[in-house]
């Protein structure tokens, strides 16, 4: 089971970026995936994840309104559409999976499969 990310960089306040999340090794329509973030001095957290069974989504409330997760099965992949970004949103960013159905249950647990992270940086 391998996932790689994609898509981080530098944006100035205000600007989008898309992160890509690419799984091999299992079938996403029996895993849920989603997008960890831990800034520096806090708690890492779960800001989006997509069920695999039947595409739910949870979104926690900094994020609301301005990210996006979509996945697409046959690519084995997903995305993170991430508009109006602020500089606290400077971190490093996590794809993560396990074999569980809800979205909002793997964003607050520790998922089993994990990326390796891309850098997200806010500033003008």
């Amino acid at each position: 089971v391998q996932l790689v990310e994609s898509g981080g960089g530098l944006v100035q306040p205000g600007g989008s970026l898309r992160l890509s999340c690419e799984a091999s090794g299992f079938t996403l329509d029996y895993y849920s995936i989603g997008w960890f973030r831990q800034a520096p001095g806090k708690e890492r957290e779960g800001i989006s994840c997509i069920s695999g069974v039947d595409g739910s989504t949870y979104y926690r409330d900094s994020v609301k309104g301005r990210f996006t997760i979509s996945r697409d099965n046959t690519k084995g992949t997903v995305y993170l559409e991430m508009n109006s970004l602020k500089p606290e949103d400077t971190t490093v960013y996590y794809c993560a999976a396990d074999y569980i159905s809800s979205a909002q249950a793997l964003c607050v647990m520790t998922p089993y499969y994990w990326g390796k992270g891309t850098l997200v940086t806010v500033a003008s």
